[in-house]
């Protein structure tokens, strides 16, 4: 699998990662390792946020979205 950011740079990277959000191939330039927060709940309601958190790939475009950057 290729760098899908690579591949649209017109480069042709190998893929080390995939971001949990979109599924895309990332190598290790573009790809970013954030701790992000668990939240666990029972259906429907309530919900409590995990006390630990755990690492995630992310692409470029999901960690903006998720930060809000």
């Amino acid at each position: 699998m290729k760098c899908y950011v690579c591949v649209k740079e017109g480069r042709s990277t190998d893929a080390v990662a995939v971001c949990i959000v979109c599924g895309m191939g990332l190598c290790k330039d573009h790809a970013i390792r954030e701790e992000l927060d668990l939240w666990e709940g029972g259906y429907p309601f309530p919900a409590k946020k995990v006390k630990a958190k755990i690492p995630r790939i992310l692409c470029p475009e999901c960690y903006q979205a998720l930060k809000g950057k």
